[in-house]
């Protein structure tokens, strides 16, 4: 194997080279399934493109077990010297490459391995609808494992260190409006001002508290009212709130506490809200099974001294609506160091690119691992 990854190698960074300068957002990711299936066609997969959304699936082999590997395929709109554009914050140009190489090197490893390999390209990871999109699909209802990955902090995990499981968190956000009434800047009295209800709203989000052994914040994180014109106080505003809490039980308590708070800022100052809920992205269930295939996998890759324990983080994401949703299907994901800096989702993140061939092998012999032991 380490012969076929050192031959690989030049093929994941043109690979990521292209994916990372051809970013799309969630839901508008054409030109990237149109590369992905290019290349997937042209290495001998069979390829189903998603008919009504981005995306598609490749496989290789037949029957049972049916082991799956997820990438998500999306970048984030956010301003990045000083233009707002699509950006590949998130790694996920990275988790793409890694899925594509890792595929032409399964390709050329499963011979005498019963089983099905089915690697699904996931749209609109950041919103949260692309798991639960995929899985109305019907697409991983035969699944009987299910691997992902994910790209570390290096505050989480540095180069050359990887974690068999990520315990995410779940999360909820609300788009929401208040409505109350303008005035001229010279008789506040006549109207009710949206920019005094945003700071009560930012003050009571601020008390709903759980225990400190539990990982939670429930903040604003979008707030806008006002015109140039600097002689009226706005009675509408729109704002956002994202809400954070590492097990499911906690969010559903944290989304009561929002909503009361909401109540009561609609009676004291005697305004309307208008909200939109957005998906919730659900914690993490993690198998025992998978996480053991994926821990001996990395140890094969890194020894043990690069094997680290579950990376726990308030963080989320939509690849555990598979296991929420199809209980039956086995599941984790690799947490991969790669001295990552400054942060998921800032505009110019970066990491080290020789964790690419690593999770390349990792997440090869996860599955081979799992091949071999379900057979």
């Amino acid at each position: 194997m380490k012969k076929k990854l050192k031959q690989l190698e030049p093929y994941v960074h043109s690979l990521f080279a292209h994916l990372h300068s051809h970013p799309e957002v969630s839901w508008n990711e054409k030109e990237t399934t149109a590369y992905l299936l290019q290349r997937l066609s042209e290495d001998g997969f069979k390829c189903t493109p998603f008919v009504s959304f981005p995306g598609l699936i490749a496989e290789i082999g037949s029957g049972k077990p049916v082991i799956a590997i997820r990438a998500d395929m999306d970048a984030l709109w956010q301003e990045k010297d000083g233009t707002f554009q699509a950006v590949h914050s998130c790694g996920h140009d990275a988790h793409m490459s890694i899925i594509l190489a890792a595929a032409a090197l399964l390709k050329d490893s499963i011979d005498g391995l019963k089983g099905t390999i089915r690697f699904i390209f996931q749209p609109a990871e950041e919103t949260g609808e692309g798991a639960i999109a995929v899985t109305k699909l019907g697409l991983v209802d035969d699944v009987d494992f299910l691997y992902g990955l994910h790209l570390r902090p290096i505050e989480e995990l540095p180069l050359g260190a990887a974690a068999p499981a990520i315990n995410h968190g779940a999360s909820h956000h609300i788009l929401g409006k208040i409505i109350g009434e303008d005035a001229h800047g010279a008789r506040p009295h006549l109207g009710t001002s949206a920019i005094e209800a945003g700071m009560m709203l930012h003050h009571l989000l601020s008390q709903i508290k759980l225990s400190p052994m539990n990982p939670h914040s429930v903040k604003l994180t979008r707030f806008e009212a006002g015109s140039d014109n600097l002689n009226i106080i706005p009675g509408t505003a729109i704002f956002g709130i994202d809400a954070r809490a590492q097990s499911n039980e906690d969010l559903n308590y944290l989304k009561s506490e929002i909503q009361r708070s909401l109540l009561a800022l609609e009676k004291w100052y005697g305004i309307s809200i208008e909200q939109e809920q957005q998906p919730d992205t659900t914690a993490s269930i993690i198998s025992k099974e998978a996480l053991d295939y994926m821990e001996t996998a990395i140890i094969d890759t890194l020894g043990k001294k690069g094997l680290h324990k579950t990376v726990i983080t308030p963080g989320s994401d939509d690849f555990h609506f598979y296991t929420k949703l199809r209980p039956n299907i086995k599941a984790t994901m690799l947490a991969l160091g790669a001295d990552l800096t400054p942060g998921l989702h800032h505009p110019q993140m970066t990491f080290d690119h020789s964790c690419l061939i690593i999770g390349v092998e990792i997440m090869a012999r996860a599955v081979l691992e799992t091949m071999k032991a379900e057979s």
